[in-house]
């Protein structure tokens, strides 16, 4: 199975594509984590990507296409789950150009949707540890840490990122409006989009998910 989850930033997409992952047995292909760890290692891509996201803005699609395109010629996964990853219609045309390419196609892309003012309260909400080589993420609202302040994996101190301050998240949903509509149309005309409501608890839009899947 092949799949891609687009939504805006919060909606739960990396919660839900880990569930896919861990029941389905899918490899899990996370954009934000290949650049955070690009800007870590501080490498050519981590250099042009670290402004652009600390403003809240996108990373050009020509530079996030070939950050996958190298991932999938190297490795070719047979079954994977997309999370954050096409953003924008022409990463969308270059995502269906590899993967023809690659004599593969996808079998679903859902779409999760949620309101502005809850991605605002959802992201604005998350803490993750400072300790570089621990980095796990709470959330105040949903999974708060057992001691404020404090991270319950290594005792590290939480922290809110730069890129979860507000004013950083309605730019980048300003961003997403712009680019979203038309990648969505892009995978509704080729007849393997479906919506799901992110609002609800994480347990539940799993379920609805998985309905929706042929052979999950």
């Amino acid at each position: 199975m092949r799949l891609v989850l687009v939504g805006p930033p919060g909606c739960g997409k990396g919660t839900q594509a880990e569930r896919l992952c861990d029941r389905l047995g899918l490899n899990y292909i996370g954009t934000g984590n290949m650049f955070r760890e690009a800007i870590k290692q501080n490498t050519p891509v981590g250099q042009i990507a670290k402004p652009l996201i600390d403003r809240g803005l996108l990373v050009p699609d020509t530079v996030v296409n070939d950050l996958v395109a190298e991932l999938f010629r190297a490795k070719r996964p047979e079954r994977f789950v997309m999370d954050g990853y096409p953003r924008t219609y022409a990463q969308a045309i270059a995502f269906d150009s590899l993967l023809a390419q690659q004599f593969l196609h996808l079998h679903a892309v859902i779409h999760l949707t949620i309101s502005d003012d809850e991605v605002v309260r959802r992201i604005s909400s998350r803490r993750c540890c400072e300790n570089k080589g621990c980095a796990v993420c709470f959330n105040l609202a949903f999974r708060p840490p057992k001691k404020e302040g404090v991270c319950d994996k290594c005792g590290g101190k939480l922290m809110l990122r730069d890129d979860d301050k507000e004013e950083t998240i309605r730019r980048r949903l300003v961003e997403f409006h712009r680019n979203n509509d038309a990648l969505v149309e892009h995978y509704r005309r080729a007849g393997v989009l479906t919506e799901v409501s992110a609002v609800e608890p994480p347990d539940v839009v799993y379920e609805h998910i998985r309905r929706l899947l042929p052979d999950a």
